[in-house]
């Protein structure tokens, strides 16, 4: 008689993040000790500038899960400023899946809005999207 394995699916909260080229898939374990993992490295390693950490970490400090958590992100696309702002906005969403009642914080902070801003594109006739070349009269 064959065993049947049974196999424990773990829960975790997903949340997708987007910032201008940035994409960020968020994904939050409970019972961690709030560890941040992005791209398989420790948030310390990923990202030099203090005050990047400190977006990436605004919705967990803001609903007070710091401890309740680990977070594991894969983000790609964009720069560093852009990349933060997708994480803290795919945090936000994984966290209103966790529980209905941080959503009120969440959006009052304005962690739950998508930043609809855009890289305009060039124009012809242009150097770049708005800047003209230089005019002279003869």
């Amino acid at each position: 008689m064959a065993t049947k394995k049974v196999l424990k699916k773990k829960v975790q909260f997903i949340g997708t993040g987007r910032r201008k080229t940035a994409i960020a898939r968020v994904r939050l374990i409970p019972g961690g000790e709030g560890a941040i993992t992005i791209n398989k490295r420790t948030i310390e390693e990923f990202f030099p500038l203090d005050t990047m950490k400190q977006i990436v970490r605004q919705p967990i400090v803001l609903t007070d899960t710091s401890d309740k958590f680990d977070v594991i992100v894969n983000v790609k696309g964009g720069g560093f400023t852009g990349q933060a702002g997708a994480i803290r906005h795919g945090i936000a969403r994984a966290l209103c899946n966790a529980d209905l009642a941080y959503r009120a914080a969440l959006k009052k902070a304005g962690f739950l809005t998508r930043d609809p801003r855009e890289k305009e594109r060039k124009k012809c006739g242009l150097k770049k999207a708005r800047k003209a070349p230089q005019f002279s009269k003869r």
